[in-house]
């Protein structure tokens, strides 16, 4: 018997040096390692299209510096893919909001790429306070008629929030006299732009030497306004159903003071996390609304969260 095991012992452990063997000599060499990566995996430099333009207004690309400027961001957001991949996905859900309001003021639908570059199309918060898909300050807030506080944050608040970044545009643009100095301004300011204007004597964006941030802000824009609009041509695959949407909601007035959210929520068939998720501008657990101002509510459609 001790016999028998010792030799199903040698044979088990003869099999597994041959084994070890076999792996070892097929293992991929480096240099064949190596050609699989080239092989399987290409980074391109690409082509700027030459007809690029912000709002109509054309870019001067045969400007070897905004040739450049133009290119840098094409790459940056071209190859990083898993945020371009997530930025179709909000598009397909938040534009429809978005670009009604923007046409009804008269802003070029361009300007829904200015709200991605902002923010992602999240409710981002940016270490100087500004707030929302728009990323609006709080003085800007509330000078533009957004109620601001602890208990409610209308930046917050998708339509209301592209109604004051409307305002602002197009307030932008009558003082700056271009579109593409009206974005410029959402990130410098009006008197920023405008200074920089007078002091080094040009009359276009293109002509200015900005900081960083303002320096890339338009071709950031025009950047992922060309991707998302040809994502196929950057490498971008996708279908329908990978897209996020908008579940559908009703409104719920409200004027007066709510105690608890989670029984409010409860009234309606859903719970506080998903009252929060279509309220965003709610910002605690309840509502004082002392002054019985009126709110809608807004209140999603049984069956979508079950």
């Amino acid at each position: 018997m001790k016999i028998l095991q010792k030799a199903l012992a040698f044979v088990g452990l003869l099999s597994l040096c041959c084994l070890f063997i076999y792996a070892f000599q097929n293992a991929p060499t480096d240099e064949n390692f190596e050609k699989k990566i080239i092989n399987d995996y290409n980074v391109y430099a690409l082509n700027v299209p030459d007809n690029l333009n912000f709002a109509g207004e054309k870019m001067p690309l045969n400007n070897p510096d905004i040739l450049e400027r133009m290119d840098r961001e094409l790459l940056v957001n071209t190859y990083w893919q898993s945020n371009g991949l997530l930025l179709f996905k909000r598009a397909n859900k938040y534009f429809p909001i978005i670009e009604p309001i923007l046409a009804e003021y008269g802003i070029p639908d361009d300007f829904k790429y200015l709200a991605v570059i902002e923010s992602g199309l999240t409710n981002a918060v940016s270490p100087a306070g500004a707030r929302g898909v728009w990323q609006i300050m709080p003085a800007t807030g509330k000078e533009g008629g957004l109620e601001v506080n602890k208990n409610v944050d209308e930046r917050y608040h998708l339509e209301k929030s592209t109604r004051l970044a409307c305002q602002y545009l197009l307030n932008s643009k009558a003082q700056l006299g271009s579109w593409t100095l009206a974005a410029a301004a959402y990130n410098a300011g009006i008197g920023g732009v405008s200074k920089q204007l007078r002091i080094q004597k040009v009359p276009t964006y293109y002509d200015l030497l900005l900081g960083q941030e303002t320096g890339r802000y338009v071709f950031r824009i025009v950047a992922l306004k060309e991707i998302l609009s040809n994502p196929t041509k950057y490498g971008f695959n996708f279908r329908d159903k990978d897209l996020y949407t908008q579940v559908p909601t009703y409104k719920v007035e409200v004027d007066t003071a709510i105690t608890n959210f989670t029984n409010f929520a409860k009234q309606f068939g859903i719970n506080y996390k998903q009252l929060k998720i279509h309220n965003p501008w709610l910002r605690q657990g309840h509502l004082n609304n002392k002054s019985r101002k009126r709110y809608l509510i807004k209140i999603p459609k049984q069956g979508y969260y079950n």
